[in-house]
């Protein structure tokens, strides 16, 4: 084999690669901000079908999206409960790097996950100052049935 040669290092070397080692790992620790917004939107359109969740800035520009069919549900499972929290986490995952501000959260449809959804979001300390219901409501209804004719 040969023989093995010992490198010994001096206290300053060790010290300074303990520094370099330090440096990097605070780097990575930290979660730096790279953007900051003063307020944003969060609109919940909650359907029989899915649950889909946007982030916007004020101007109504996306930051970021969700819904429970992109996570992998199928079938009657997406409008479920668990689907819609399941979407928060996901979303708010995306925007980690994002300080949100002031949010307004605007909810639409009258699916299952409409609920779970506004409460998810309520217990991952948002600065949350308005929730608006703007689910559409016909205010002249259908046409009504012709008389029946015998």
């Amino acid at each position: 084999m040969g023989k093995k040669t010992v490198k010994t290092e001096t206290a300053e070397e060790a010290l300074k690669e303990k520094e370099v080692i330090e440096e990097s790992i605070k780097k990575s620790s930290q979660t730096s901000v790279s953007k900051k917004f003063s307020s944003t939107r969060i609109y919940i359109d909650s359907t029989y079908n899915n649950t889909y969740l946007t982030v916007t800035d004020e101007k109504g520009n996306v930051l970021a999206w969700s819904s429970a069919g992109s996570l992998g549900f199928k079938g009657p499972k997406k409008s479920t409960p668990f689907a819609a929290t399941s979407v928060v986490e996901t979303l708010l995952s995306k925007l980690k790097k994002v300080d949100l501000g002031r949010v307004a959260i605007y909810v639409k449809g009258i699916g299952g996950g409409r609920a779970a959804a506004i409460r998810a979001l309520i217990n991952n300390n948002l600065d949350i100052y308005l929730i608006k219901d703007i689910t559409p409501i016909p205010f002249n209804g259908p046409r009504p049935k012709k008389p029946r004719r015998v």
